[in-house]
């Protein structure tokens, strides 16, 4: 004979695991910003470069949005699509942040401008872009803002378009 109070446990236990396994995957996924699904092809986990040295980082779709809501509160008022409304000619294309003394096409130097921003050929500081503090923003979330960034700049259409005449 069969436990009828063991049997509406056993169900209870599946339909909450089922619950859980089900919510908890739909945060996750809700988590991800349609822009970085659609545009910066980042379902799996995407390499961003780390330094001159060639070595890189992975950061999760997760990451990359939380890097774009950074960007978007601090950045976006001045570089829109990766543009550069204080200076139109050096946007945050890929080959612009290259072009940059030192080259910013890498993460640990992208961070190192947000920390101490210096002008594109890195002889002087700028007043244009806010310092960003580690009392403001920890590594982590500097490290994804500017993962955003790089990402966008290697796969994002139009973003920081080159080549546009004033």
């Amino acid at each position: 004979m069969f436990n009828k109070s063991l049997l509406i446990r056993f169900i209870l236990i599946i339909l909450i695991i089922f619950q859980v396994i089900i919510f908890d995957t739909q945060s996750a996924q809700a988590a991800v910003d349609s822009y970085i699904k659609r545009y910066l092809d980042a379902e799996i986990p995407v390499e961003i470069k780390l330094n001159e040295q060639g070595e890189t980082k992975k950061f999760s779709a997760e990451d990359l949005s939380e890097g774009k809501q950074m960007f978007a509160k601090n950045c976006l008022n001045c570089h829109v699509g990766g543009a550069n409304l204080v200076n139109p000619p050096i946007s945050l294309s890929l080959n612009k942040l290259k072009g940059a003394t030192p080259p910013r096409d890498n993460l640990n130097n992208l961070v190192a401008f947000f920390r101490s921003p210096m002008i594109y050929d890195g002889s002087d500081y700028t007043f244009f872009c806010r310092q960003v503090t580690e009392n403001w923003m920890s590594q982590e979330t500097v490290e994804k803002m500017g993962a955003f960034i790089l990402r966008a700049a290697q796969k994002a259409p139009a973003w920081g378009v080159e080549g546009i005449e004033q």
